[in-house]
């Protein structure tokens, strides 16, 4: 267990800054993503994680209701120390673009419980890969305050040039001449992942951690195991750490 006094300062640093109200029209939600892209930072400090969290969620079931899951892994053993997760329906309707108004409230409501401190965060989603630069991995990233990098399985805007199949093969990602994110090969004959600038980090050091959590599969390894979490199935948390699994 954490101790009771390192718990509260851990709780205290994933405390949420409200930016904004989440009752919003699409026209406002537009107008937050252009003023809130202009604080994402994108450039880090050197990053010496010892905890590397991902997050996820789930479509939504025949009720409505999805989950969300935050998924803490230590570094570099890279095996899950604690999860959780948060349940609720989606109040935002599903637009393209406006993603991150619809799922962000379930992500950050499971990262809230979390009682290890990521030092890092794996977005399931885009960074500045974005049409407005401000995907889900960025809202995220600046609304906790923690280093943040989308990591996304389709591509939202922008082109590359082919990719060669091999592991670690990659290509940047431009729109309208600004490198907004790298096409990346993370296991052989598979389809690339799109890694992005979510938040207090830089492309070239986005994508090394890409790679370092990546254990032969298509996504990194936080955020393949938070979408498995997000998709009800339990985790093993490795002992010698609090052992918190779904509500």
């Amino acid at each position: 267990m954490l101790p009771l006094k390192h718990t509260a300062i851990i709780i205290r640093l994933m405390r949420i800054h409200q930016l904004h109200s989440w009752h919003l029209s699409v026209a406002q939600a537009e107008q937050i993503q252009r003023e809130l892209a202009n604080q994402v930072i994108r450039y880090c400090e050197a990053i010496n994680p010892r905890f590397i969290a991902g997050v996820d969620i789930s479509a939504p079931d025949s009720k409505g209701i999805a989950r969300a899951a935050a998924v803490v892994l230590n570094y570099p053993e890279l095996k899950p120390v604690e999860v959780q997760t948060a349940e609720g329906k989606l109040d935002f309707p599903y637009i393209p673009g406006l993603l991150s108004f619809r799922e962000a409230p379930l992500v950050l409501a499971a990262c809230e419980k979390l009682s290890a401190e990521p030092d890092l965060l794996l977005v399931d989603g885009q960074g500045i890969a974005h049409p407005r630069r401000f995907g889900l991995a960025s809202h995220i990233g600046l609304l906790l305050d923690v280093p943040a990098i989308g990591c996304a399985k389709s591509r939202l805007c922008g082109t590359h040039r082919p990719l060669t199949p091999q592991a670690g093969a990659y290509a940047e990602l431009s729109d309208n001449d600004e490198v907004i994110g790298i096409a990346l090969r993370t296991k052989a004959n598979v389809s690339p992942v799109y890694i992005s600038i979510g938040h207090k980090i830089d492309l070239p050091t986005a994508v090394h951690w890409v790679m370092e959590c990546c254990c032969d599969y298509r996504l990194p390894e936080p955020a393949r195991l938070a979408h498995l979490a997000a998709g009800g199935r339990p985790l093993a948390i490795s002992q010698g750490y609090t052992r918190r699994l779904f509500d």
